[in-house]
């Protein structure tokens, strides 16, 4: 397998609607946060099945309605095409739930329940 190639957060972040970079590392984070746990859940859900095809795994934290997600490339020691990837797999995943992005108050974006 060949190692991923390291494309930095900055260029993944110009690609992508609502990611922020992480402090301290070159990682990219984003919060989505859904009408309730069930929506939550199942959205991880989805998302898990195709980090597995794609054999790329989020660091992620679920609390209720909201999903809190960190990516990069643990191979590169950063941001990959694959987290670009696999951030664009959580976006599209999350609309079906009839979501839109709005703010947490912190600066983070998320995505909530209309």
């Amino acid at each position: 397998m060949t190692r991923p190639i390291r494309i930095g957060a900055a260029a993944a972040i110009a690609r992508l609607r609502g990611w922020s970079p992480v402090d301290g590392r070159d990682a990219i984070a984003k919060t989505f946060q859904f009408a309730d746990f069930n929506a939550a859940f199942g959205w991880m859900t989805r998302v898990a099945v195709a980090a597995e095809k794609l054999d790329h795994h989020p660091e992620w934290f679920n609390v209720y309605n909201r999903v809190e997600v960190v990516l990069a490339t643990h191979d590169a020691d950063g941001v990959t095409e694959l987290d670009v990837e696999l951030a664009g797999i959580m976006d599209v995943a999350a609309r079906p739930i009839d979501a839109t992005v709005a703010g947490h108050g912190d600066g983070a974006p998320s995505l909530k329940k209309r």
